[in-house]
């Protein structure tokens, strides 16, 4: 197979030692500014799995990150803000890690070339053809990943992935394929950089669409949102008032009342 590791190319920059802060800032920063263009090519096959996700979940299934190192701690990320932005099931999304929770903070030496603990991990959470499992992995070659999504194609599972690397083993394996090229890394080979940001970019969309098309949100407003401070509560109190045109404090009696943005407008006045 003809397959060339564009994240691992050398960087487009030399002599990185020798440049000032500003140099170094304005430089990484040029860099970043060609993610989203690369993730903008990508829409089709974004649009592609994002759908099956919806579809998926709408049947009763769920939601599966899984990776290493930083792909694998982005989609925890992706899936912990998930129950506190949209009021949904903390087992809905769920984001696995090469290693366990324990390299969430700190690498785990080899959790990533396991060709077994990936299927292990999923099976722990029962696993099922209703669900969609998305396999997270900037060089496309992550054992751990790799092997769980041949486990699931096995199970009939549907499966996704979101890459960096052009004809990846982790693509050709997945059912739907997520390839943003966002080539060199300005550090050679650290792709918690530009890899990395396209990943949160990708991992944004899926998510908040999808929380949309399962009704998650009305008009543009979080409305199911978990009131867990005095900030997310205030930002639902002017929900409220934008909402149902009432003064602050009303607004205040009724969000306690009813828990929630949505429930407070559903019941208003009944």
């Amino acid at each position: 197979m003809n397959f060339t590791k564009t994240t691992e190319q050398d960087s487009n920059h030399r002599h990185l030692e020798k440049m000032s802060v500003n140099e170094l800032l304005t430089h990484i920063n040029n860099e970043d500014k060609t993610v989203p263009l690369a993730v903008e090519k990508a829409i089709p096959q974004i649009e592609e799995l994002t759908t099956i996700i919806v579809n998926r979940l709408n049947d009763g299934g769920r939601l599966f990150y899984m990776g290493a190192g930083t792909s694998g701690r982005l989609g925890i990320v992706d899936a912990s803000e998930c129950p506190p932005t949209f009021g949904v099931s903390h087992d809905l999304v769920i984001g696995l890690i090469a290693g366990g929770d324990s390299a969430i903070r700190k690498a785990v030496e080899f959790a990533e070339d396991s060709t077994t603990q990936g299927w292990e991990d999923l099976k722990e959470h029962h696993i099922s053809s209703k669900d969609v499992v998305i396999g997270i992995a900037a060089s496309g070659t992550t054992p751990y990943v790799i092997h769980a999504l041949q486990m699931c194609n096995q199970h009939q599972i549907a499966t996704g992935c979101i890459t960096c690397n052009q004809g990846s083993p982790l693509a050709q394996t997945a059912q739907y394929p997520i390839e943003v090229v966002v080539g060199p890394e300005f550090v050679t080979g650290s792709s918690r950089m530009k890899a990395g940001t396209a990943q949160k970019l990708v991992l944004n969309m899926i998510s908040t669409t999808t929380m949309i098309r399962l009704g998650r949100v009305k008009d543009n407003k979080m409305v199911d949102m978990q009131l867990s401070n005095h900030k997310l509560v205030d930002r639902g109190t002017r929900m409220l008032v934008e909402e149902l045109k009432i003064s602050y404090s009303d607004a205040q009696h009724l969000l306690e009342k009813y828990g929630s943005v949505r429930n407070a407008i559903k019941n208003y006045g009944s």
